[in-house]
């Protein structure tokens, strides 16, 4: 219990000890504390150098403990005193990290990596530091790290981190392609795909992204963006490939096929309009005269549908796409 002022245990035991006795001799003490003499002794000087115990002047080799109240409140004072100048100084710290990560340097925001390993190892760590999302344009050309060796996927996915991954036809074509995609949607990852994806990308939690530098003939090489305006419109690129991309699904006998997206259908719209009204969910489900997981489920393929992850958003997209009227 006294360990938060810099006692050990052992150092603990004996002062409780000499404190129940008022003063004692090191033997009794150590017959006590079931400790060789030689130990006692060491740890009473112990206690002596934080001020719970002292020599008596009276007789040689006995020891007395000092009054708890004086001498363990002036180790509790000196630690408060400790404590607040440690807080001071992670304050501080902390204050210079902002100011750094608010106005990084340029060099900062990005970072070049070459060669084959230091490319695969990197693109490794970006989904194994990972906490919520990854995102990612596959394309049907693995130069560095192949679907069925990027072992880190697995390992994030079952850490609970979200995959949306937009791969284009190709991919469908390789050798070991159809199975690496009925893996992920086994995974619960969310794959779309497309004609053709416009490059590779990963981009991790929206603070980190790769893509690659250079073509198939030279010596790969990757850029690392760190969070920046570069950053939100490469974001930007793979949101608007996701939008325009049909989601993959796995049928009964584990065939994959391609979901087309035929739009929202008359009650979707109703549902919509209501909403931007400014109705709640019970609401909507009230005036519709529909179940409230209805409801909230219709809500929820519209926003896959859109690619948007808000519910303003899929306001946005609904007037834009001409789906409700302003």
């Amino acid at each position: 219990m006294l360990g938060a002022i810099g006692l050990d245990e052992a150092q603990e035991t004996a002062y409780r000890a000499l404190v129940m006795l008022g003063a004692a001799d090191v033997a009794d003490l150590a017959h006590r504390l079931a400790l060789a003499e030689v130990e006692t002794e060491r740890t009473l000087r112990r206690l002596e150098h934080h001020g719970l115990a002292a020599q008596s002047t009276a007789r040689q080799g006995r020891w007395v403990a000092a009054p708890p109240g004086v001498a363990l409140g002036a180790l509790l004072t000196q630690q408060r005193h400790e404590l607040e100048q440690a807080e001071l100084a992670a304050a501080l710290l902390a204050e210079e990290y902002r100011a750094q990560v608010d106005e990084p340097s340029v060099h900062d925001l990005v970072e070049v990596v070459t060669g084959a390993g230091a490319v695969a190892q990197r693109f490794l760590q970006l989904q194994l530091g990972a906490t919520q999302e990854v995102c990612a344009l596959v394309t049907g050309r693995p130069t560095v790290v192949s679907g069925y060796d990027n072992k880190a996927e697995a390992q994030a996915t079952a850490r609970g981190v979200a995959y949306r991954v937009i791969v284009e036809r190709a991919v469908l074509d390789l050798p070991t392609g159809l199975l690496e995609l009925s893996t992920a949607l086994r995974r619960d990852e969310q794959v779309r795909v497309v004609d053709r994806v416009p490059t590779k990308l990963v981009i991790a939690d929206r603070t980190l992204a790769m893509v690659p530098l250079t073509s198939r003939h030279a010596e790969p090489a990757a850029l690392v963006v760190h969070a920046s305006g570069l950053l939100e419109s490469l974001y930007g690129l793979f949101s608007s490939v996701w939008r325009e991309a049909l989601p993959l699904r796995l049928g009964e006998d584990d065939a994959l096929y391609a979901e087309e997206s035929d739009g929202p259908d008359a009650t979707d719209l109703e549902i919509l309009s209501l909403l931007l009204a400014g109705l709640t969910d019970a609401s909507v489900a009230k005036q519709l005269d529909l179940g409230l997981r209805t409801v909230q489920r219709r809500v929820k393929r519209l926003m896959e549908l859109t690619g948007v992850t808000t519910r303003l958003q899929l306001g946005w997209h609904a007037y834009e796409r001409g789906w409700v009227a302003r």
